[in-house]
C-alpha cells in the first residue's frame, strides 16, 4: 500500500489549493502516495460541472467560480472543515463509489463522535441531520486519481447559504454541529482530527506521515 500524507493547512484561499490539487492529479504517475487535506476557505461559492446559474441567487460580494468536480454549487467559509482526498484509486482498485461511501460514512462517524445523528439521502450525495444538510462532497478523477473531497459544517456564518440552492436544491436546509452542541466550543481542528482518523479507517491505513 501506498504511503498516506496528511496536510493541515489552515485558512486558504480557493485558487491556489484547486490549482495545486489538479497539479498533483495531472502528474500521478510521478508519485505512488496518497494524500489528505484538511483545511478551511476564506468565502467562495464553487460551481460544480452540474451547476446552473439560476442556483445562484444573489452571490453579493462573495466570488463565484466554476470548477471541475462533481455536483452543483455551494459555499465554502471560515469555520468550516474541508477535506480533499488524493486517492490513486486506481492503484487501489477502488471505484468512486466506494470513495463516495468512504467519505459519507467517515463524516456520519465524526458527527455520531460529536453525539450528533446523521445520515444519508437517497435523493443526493452527502450527510444530513433532522432533513437538514451538514456535509457536502463532490469529486473530479484523473488519471486514476481522485481530487476534491468533502465539506462538513462546524461553526460557521451559515447565511451565503441562503444566496444559493445548495447542491442544486431549492429551500434546502443546512446546519452545522455547532448547532446541537450548545455552548461546548468544538473548534475546526478538533473536529478535523477526529474526521482524519475516521477517514484512515475507512480508507485501511494505519500509519501517515
Amino acid at each position: 500500500m501506498p504511503c498516506l500524507i496528511i496536510r493541515r493547512l489552515g485558512l486558504q484561499d480557493y485558487g491556489p489549493i484547486w490549482g495545486a490539487m489538479r497539479y498533483l492529479a495531472e502528474h500521478s504517475k510521478e508519485t505512488r502516495n496518497d494524500e489528505i487535506w484538511l483545511l478551511s476557505h476564506r468565502p467562495i461559492y464553487t460551481q460544480g460541472q452540474a451547476g446552473k446559474p439560476e442556483h445562484i441567487l444573489h452571490a453579493n460580494e462573495i466570488p463565484v467560480v466554476q470548477i471541475d468536480r462533481g455536483g452543483q454549487v455551494t459555499y465554502h467559509g471560515p469555520g468550516q472543515l474541508v477535506a480533499y482526498l488524493l486517492i490513486n484509486i486506481r492503484q487501489r482498485k477502488m471505484g468512486v463509489r466506494r470513495l463516495v461511501d468512504v467519505m459519507e460514512r467517515a463524516m456520519i462517524a465524526t458527527l455520531a463522535e460529536c453525539n450528533i445523528r446523521a445520515e444519508t439521502w437517497s435523493k443526493a450525495p452527502g450527510v444530513y441531520v433532522n432533513n437538514a444538510k451538514i456535509g457536502a462532497l463532490g469529486l473530479r478523477i484523473k488519471n486514476g486519481r481522485s481530487y476534491h473531497g468533502l465539506s462538513l459544517n462546524i461553526k460557521m456564518d451559515l447565511s451565503p447559504f441562503s444566496r444559493i440552492n445548495p447542491c442544486g436544491f431549492e429551500n434546502l436546509a443546512v446546519t452545522q454541529v455547532s448547532n446541537f452542541k450548545g455552548n461546548e466550543d468544538l473548534s475546526v481542528k478538533e473536529v478535523g482530527k477526529v474526521l482524519c482518523n475516521k477517514l484512515l479507517g475507512e480508507l485501511g491505513y494505519k500509519d501517515y506521515y
